[in-house]
């Protein structure tokens, strides 16, 4: 019975690692990170914004958006919740942040094999349990998923997710959750066309201001005090 059991649980986790993207194919991506730190060194006690492309796309305005905050933009594109979990110490815990932003979800839920949600939030929980370890004081932010065009068949997935998100933050006062998505839909729900540039998944200049000032709105009242 025990060998049974202990066969079933190797099957689980072999089939769940199937399931998940490579995350060494971001190598290349952290090495540049680590580069451009030996040639201008990030300052310590910031705020690091990691996660997938959103994130990745931004990374050029996220200071000026998000000013008078000090941030240390390190989005790869692409990347799922498990890429972050597994680059963490790199990408996050290395400059010693003060608070670290996640965006993750979009990848997970848009995949043509959407990553279980329960997957995407046990990786978050181990992300938040690595960061409350090594950097207790660190806050976390956690970006709901974003509504787009090109995904909005997989939109009830994603506030399924969004939803895992804002409940894990509930029970954890160094976490907080942003919601991002309502400020990028109308006020019935639907979709705004006009926010995204042509491929329907990323945001324009428009939503790019959209997506900034909401985040700037739920950073400022904590971290504005840390300037």
């Amino acid at each position: 019975m025990r060998l049974c059991l202990l066969v079933c649980v190797l099957a689980g986790a072999s089939a769940l690692g199937q399931e998940l993207p490579d995350p060494e194919r971001f190598e290349d991506a952290i090495l540049r990170f680590e580069a451009l730190d030996r040639e201008n060194p990030p300052p310590v006690d910031a705020i690091v914004l990691t996660g997938s492309s959103s994130i990745a796309r931004w990374n050029d305005q996220a200071a000026e958006a998000l000013a008078p905050l000090t941030v240390i933009p390190r989005g790869f594109g692409g990347s799922v919740m498990n890429d972050v979990l597994h680059y963490l110490d790199r990408v996050a815990i290395a400059y010693e942040p003060r608070a670290i932003l996640i965006y993750e979800g979009d990848n997970d839920t848009g995949m043509s094999q959407p990553i279980p949600t329960e997957t995407i939030l046990d990786q978050l929980r181990r992300i938040i349990e690595s960061v409350h370890m090594e950097l207790p004081d660190t806050r976390i932010y956690v970006l709901s998923v974003k509504p787009s065009i090109l995904r909005w068949n997989v939109w009830p997935r994603a506030r399924e997710v969004s939803a895992g998100y804002r409940a894990i933050a509930d029970d954890d006062p160094l976490v907080h959750y942003v919601d991002v998505a309502t400020p990028l839909l109308n006020a019935d729900g639907s979709l705004r066309p006009e926010i995204y540039v042509e491929d329907g998944l990323h945001l324009n200049d428009l939503g790019n201001s959209i997506w900034g000032t909401a985040i700037k709105n739920a950073l400022m009242p904590v971290e504005a005090a840390f300037e």
